[in-house]
C-alpha cells in the first residue's frame, strides 16, 4: 500500500471548523451550523443536518427556559403580588 497523501502539508486537516479557510470568510451560518459548532465545540458545523427545524427548537427552547426563568424570578421577588406573601413555612 502506497500512501501519497501528506497529511501534514494540509493545515486545514485536524483544524476546528472554525478556523479554516473556507469557513472563516465572515459569511452568515444558519441556526443549525451555531447549534452544531456550539454542541461539538467548534469541531464540526453540519452535525445536526440541514433541516432548520432542529435550529429552531434548539433557539426556542433556550428563549423558553429564560423567559421561565424570569417570570420565576419576578413571582418570587414580588410574593405580594401573588397572594403568598405570608404563607408560613412548615418545620
Amino acid at each position: 500500500m502506497n500512501s501519497d497523501y501528506d497529511i501534514y502539508a494540509n493545515k486545514d486537516l485536524f483544524a476546528p471548523v472554525v478556523f479554516r479557510s473556507e469557513f472563516n470568510s465572515f459569511k452568515p451560518i444558519s441556526g443549525n451550523e451555531a447549534w452544531s459548532l456550539f454542541f461539538t465545540g467548534g469541531q464540526e458545523d453540519k452535525e445536526l443536518g440541514i433541516n432548520p427545524e432542529t435550529g429552531r427548537f434548539f433557539t426556542n427552547t433556550l428563549t423558553a427556559i429564560a423567559v421561565v426563568g424570569i417570570v420565576w424570578a419576578f413571582c418570587f421577588s414580588h410574593p405580594q403580588l401573588f397572594g403568598f406573601a405570608h404563607t408560613p413555612f412548615i418545620g
